[in-house]
């Protein structure tokens, strides 16, 4: 449950940081016919066609060069811009058991449309058997700040009463 939280979290980020970067970048919110602004936030009010959305990713098939599943995205890397840095593919086993992690930088993929208009996979040039033997990625662990000790105890605890 908490990892789909953060999930979820990550993926407002990344958009909301997406788009107010991009909106930024444009001389006036109300120049673009999608954009909106009510004197505090700038919103975005539409995706275009050249935008997509994280919750398109996550899940997604990622294909071999000889068009054989190799993986699927697990979790996108962006930075506190909101820019994204990798697709992470979890690559091997069983149903996610086994499986390792592998990041890899968009540019990498090339997007191609499935069956329906709503799915989409990812292409690699890279085999299973190379994503393997890929470096494993390794998730940031914040360093731990604890003595041992729980906070506010500074005296020992109390003894049960001893029975006579």
């Amino acid at each position: 449950m908490l990892k789909k939280f953060m999930m979820t979290a990550a993926a407002l980020a990344l958009l909301t940081g997406s788009a107010f970067a991009q909106m930024s970048e444009q001389p006036k919110a109300q120049s673009s016919p999608s954009a909106a602004t009510n004197g505090k936030a700038q919103f975005v009010t539409q995706q275009t066609a050249d935008q997509q959305l994280a919750t398109k990713f996550k899940g997604t098939n990622v294909m071999g060069p000889n068009d054989e599943k190799v993986g699927d995205v697990s979790d996108i890397l962006f930075d506190k811009e909101g820019k994204v840095l990798a697709y992470v593919i979890g690559v091997g086993g069983f149903l996610g058991i086994g499986s390792k992690d592998v990041a890899i930088a968009p540019a990498s993929f090339q997007v191609q449309p499935a069956n329906d208009r709503e799915n989409m996979k990812l292409k690699l040039s890279m085999t299973k058997d190379e994503l393997k033997n890929a470096p494993d990625f390794q998730p940031y662990k914040a360093p731990s700040t604890t003595t041992g000790q729980a906070p506010g105890r500074d005296r020992a605890p109390m003894t049960p009463p001893s029975s006579r």
